[in-house]
């Protein structure tokens, strides 16, 4: 079958699967650089294309408070954010996952202010991440266009039944324009299926409340009933990977490995630096240097024992963050990785490294630093900072 390749902005792709998901619901408010997604998204709905209901709101709160009101009601629903937008509705993202409402939303990774701030690092979603939202990070446009498509089935399966949040880079993935193949409706249509809630709002035969006043007597239970939620997921997310797979001809899995087998010494990064680490790797591969690169794709639910796995051979692991988390001893997959492998015996020295904040480029020649770095702390087996920015100006 010739496939459908075409020319895209990351943000355009997410448009496309959400053209060919079509919600039921769609609220949103506009925001740079995720503003292509609605904007794309509100084009397909005016030319008649999509039956979804599409909703302008006036903030970003309203917007995941739309959504909250209609995912209860039983409706497939999603929305699009990032960086100040993710900020405001920060009370209503924590209760759409509280409820266990299955929203899917592609999140652009933007800088937080202040100061102002329009282009790429990851302090929005990070700031997130104990919120109960499910997180995937995409390295391309079309790693992009597929984790949304197979983050409603992630949402919606019975045994989860958590938000999703589908992250890309700002500017970097989400603006800049490359060969996207688009798989066909009927394709993605079969693979999502028809969503059949077990509850609603509407449903006046079994009537039932969501977000009651909830204190000591069953907060906590609830609490706990999240926390399940995540470990199911991430017993389900293999199996609902393995369809699309099976489906789409594809390989994705909840994290990558490149050249990690033999490697003495690795990165371990998210989202769009780790298609540069890639080329970094394969010239110091050339030169006999035998170091690898790790791409986790879920970064929630945390895959531990696959991280463990693919990191507890090597001698040196350097961790790459595109956010601070100020006043702690680094940045968050750092703290996250680095308590993963605290019980592996004669586990890999690992070093922390922030950099990109505020759409700081960064270039091969930093990536290739980090590898050199690992290699000497591999020689001499001490690390003589365990925390650094990369590219930063003294």
């Amino acid at each position: 079958m010739k496939k459908n390749v075409v020319a895209l902005m990351g943000d355009q792709a997410v448009a496309e699967a959400m053209r060919q998901i079509e919600p039921d619901v769609v609220a949103a408010y506009p925001i740079t650089p995720q503003t292509e997604i609605v904007m794309g998204f509100s084009q397909f709905v005016a030319d008649g294309r999509v039956k979804t209901e599409m909703i302008p709101v006036e903030s970003e709160h309203s917007a995941m408070s739309a959504c909250v009101g209609s995912a209860a009601s039983g409706a497939r629903t999603m929305t699009a954010t990032c960086a100040n937008g993710l900020a405001l509705m920060w009370e209503v993202v924590y209760i759409a996952a509280s409820t266990r409402l299955p929203i899917v939303m592609p999140v652009v990774n933007r800088a937080l202010s202040g100061p102002i701030n329009i282009h790429c690092d990851h302090s929005d979603s990070m700031g997130a991440r104990d919120s109960g939202w499910i997180q995937l990070y995409s390295e391309s446009a079309q790693e992009a266009y597929e984790n949304t498509i197979v983050a409603v089935r992630i949402a919606e399966h019975k045994k989860i039944l958590l938000p999703v949040m589908v992250c890309q880079d700002g500017f970097i993935t989400s603006h800049a324009v490359e060969g996207v193949e688009i798989f066909p409706d009927a394709e993605v249509k079969k693979f999502i299926g028809e969503y059949k809630p077990d509850r609603s709002l509407l449903d006046v035969e079994r009537p039932l409340t969501y977000g009651p006043l909830d204190l000591q007597d069953y907060y906590f239970e609830h609490k706990r009933q999240q926390a399940e939620a995540m470990r199911n997921a991430l017993e389900i997310i293999p199996e609902i990977l393995a369809e699309f797979n099976k489906t789409f001809g594809r390989s994705h899995d909840l994290l990558e490995e490149y050249k990690m087998k033999d490697a003495d010494t690795a990165i371990v990064v998210l989202s769009s630096t780790a298609g540069t680490a890639k080329d970094v790797v394969d010239k110091l591969r050339v030169s006999g240097m035998k170091v690898g690169l790790l791409k986790p794709i879920f970064f929630r639910p945390f895959p531990k024992e696959r991280i463990i796995k693919a990191l507890s051979h090597l001698k040196a692991v350097a961790i790459l963050d595109r956010s601070d988390s100020f006043g702690a001893e680094g940045g968050p997959l750092f703290t996250e990785i680095k308590s993963a492998l605290y019980e592996v015996k004669n586990s890999p020295l690992i070093v922390d490294y922030i950099f990109g904040l505020g759409g700081r480029d960064i270039f091969p020649e930093d990536i290739e630093k980090v590898y050199r770095d690992l290699e000497n702390i591999k020689s001499s087996g001490k690390i003589n900072s365990p925390l650094n920015y990369l590219g930063v100006r003294d």
